[in-house]
C-alpha cells in the first residue's frame, strides 16, 4: 500500500523547490502577491501543498504572510540587505577557504570555466547573463566548501542577494565590469589551493558590495 503521508510530504517539497526557483529566477518578484489559486491551477495541485510550501518559505524569510491579504514575496530593505552581505562576507569567506582545501582536480577544471564568455569583453552589458553566472559561481563554491548546515544558510542568502532587490541590474549590487576581476582572483586562489588568499579575496568581494549598499542607503536618508 502506498504511504500517502510520504507522498504528501514529497509533493510539499517539490512545490517548495518550484516556488524557490521561481523566486530565484525572478518569475515571482519582490513585493509581489502570490496568487494562490492561479499558481495552484498552473501547477496542477490543490492549495494544501502550496500553502505548506509557502509556510516553509515564510520560515526561511523568503515570503511574508499578511493577515487577510495572503502571501507576498518578501521585499528586503537596504539595511537588511547590508546585514545579509555582511553575513555572507564571513560565511562565504569560510566556504572559499574550505573549497581551496577540498577542491578536486575535476572541480578545478569546472571552476576555471566560470565567467569565460566575459573575460575578453571590453565592457559587459548583458547583466542578466552575468548575474546568472555570478549566482552559479557562488553556488558552486558553496557546494564544494560548505558543510550541510552552512550550505543551507548560504543558499538562502544567495537567493536573497540575487532575487530580492527591485533594481534594473538583475540583482547585481555592483557593475559586472567592477566585479569580474574579483571573481577571477577568487577562482585563481581556490584553483591554486591557497585557502588564506581564497578567504581574503572572497571577503573583500563582499565587503565592497556591502559598502556600496551602505552608500546607497545613505543617499536615501533624509538630510
Amino acid at each position: 500500500m502506498q504511504n500517502l503521508g510520504a507522498a504528501h510530504a514529497n509533493l510539499d517539497r517539490k512545490v517548495y523547490q518550484i516556488l524557490k526557483t521561481m523566486i530565484m529566477e525572478r518569475k515571482l518578484l519582490p513585493g509581489e502577491k502570490i496568487r494562490q489559486e492561479k499558481l495552484a491551477q498552473d501547477l496542477g495541485i490543490s492549495r494544501t501543498p502550496l500553502v505548506a510550501a509557502l509556510k516553509f518559505l515564510e520560515h526561511e524569510k523568503l515570503v511574508a504572510s499578511k493577515p487577510r491579504r495572503g502571501f507576498f514575496v518578501r521585499l528586503f530593505k537596504k539595511q537588511e540587505m547590508i546585514s545579509i552581505f555582511e553575513l555572507r562576507e564571513v560565511l562565504e569567506g569560510l566556504a572559499a577557504r574550505r573549497a581551496a582545501t577540498h577542491i578536486t582536480d575535476p572541480q578545478i577544471d569546472q571552476l576555471q570555466q566560470f565567467f569565460h564568455p566575459f573575460r575578453q569583453a571590453p565592457e559587459i552589458r548583458d547583466y542578466r547573463s552575468y548575474s546568472q553566472e555570478d549566482r552559479r559561481f557562488h553556488t558552486f563554491v558553496i557546494q564544494i566548501g560548505a558543510k550541510e548546515f552552512l550550505r543551507s544558510i548560504l543558499e538562502t542568502y544567495n537567493i536573497i542577494s540575487f532575487s530580492y532587490q527591485v533594481v534594473s541590474s538583475e540583482g547585481l549590487v555592483r557593475s559586472p565590469n567592477e566585479t569580474l576581476g574579483e571573481h577571477l582572483a577568487v577562482i585563481e586562489a581556490i584553483s591554486d589551493r591557497d585557502p588564506e588568499a581564497a578567504e581574503t579575496l572572497m571577503r573583500s568581494h563582499f565587503k565592497k558590495s556591502a559598502a556600496s549598499l551602505m552608500r546607497d542607503a545613505a543617499k536615501l536618508r533624509p538630510v
